[in-house]
């Protein structure tokens, strides 16, 4: 059968492409509206969503705003800058009142004057770390609030001078096999540094697999140690 007759056999519709459709405008119209509402969200503060609107419709109308651009990012700079350093101030108290009971607790071991804190869970029987060793570790990080914000994927081997000073303190002295829950406060931790929220009172489980695990070179002449990841590696080496 030849090309023209097998058009003139097949129904018009199947011979014919359909015309493509055309956008639903108010699924779209939605669906923006979505974005926009998930960036006022990402900045941080909280914004009167009715006014959001007003501004909108007023903007589509060629109305003047009540601020210029750039009046207005710098009046939301500077709502940012106080909300932040309000989180900064609650967090910072809540970690010391946290710190403070804490201490109280069976069987937890206080340094660094009561900033870190920790209470083994399982005992080990293996070689201890000490200072300049690579120790190959398993460890989940957790807020306050129980909320976990980062945890090792596999065993993970880290330079001790490069994480943060209060993790250091806690795991030297473990032993392999050994299981810490760790509580480590803010000035120790990462401050108003780093990539968490400002002052938070961090809590990690750590396990010791190696005390000392045997560092690796590659072709390329770099070792497998990590400074740690970003949720404790020294905040000179992840700032926000």
């Amino acid at each position: 059968m030849s090309d023209q007759a097998a058009a003139n056999f097949l129904p018009e519709a199947i011979a014919k492409p359909a015309p493509e459709a055309a956008p639903d405008i108010l699924k779209v119209s939605e669906a923006f509206g979505h974005l926009i509402g998930k960036n006022l969200q990402s900045i941080g503060v909280k914004f009167d969503i009715a006014q959001v609107i007003k501004g909108l419709q007023d903007a589509t109308k060629g109305k003047d705003s009540p601020m210029t651009e750039l009046e207005c990012v710098q009046a939301i700079a500077a709502v940012q800058e106080k909300l932040y350093k309000e989180q900064s101030q609650e967090n910072l108290k809540s970690a010391e009142s946290f710190l403070d009971t804490n201490c109280k607790s069976e069987g937890m071991v206080s340094l660094e004057e009561g900033k870190v804190q920790y209470r083994v869970e399982k005992t080990g029987e293996g070689a201890l770390v000490e200072a300049q060793f690579s120790p190959l570790i398993r460890y989940t990080g957790k807020f306050l609030d129980g909320s976990v914000f980062g945890s090792s994927k596999e065993e993970e081997k880290i330079s001790l001078d490069e994480i943060i000073p209060g993790l250091k303190t806690a795991v030297l002295g473990m032993k392999e096999g050994e299981k810490r829950v760790i509580y480590i406060h803010p000035d120790l931790a990462y401050g108003t540094q780093g990539i968490l929220p400002p002052n938070s009172l961090l809590t990690f489980e750590v396990e010791i697999v190696k005390a000392n695990a045997p560092v690796e070179v590659n072709e390329a002449g770099n070792t497998n140690v990590k400074a740690g990841s970003a949720e404790i590696a020294e905040p000179g080496d992840h700032v926000r």
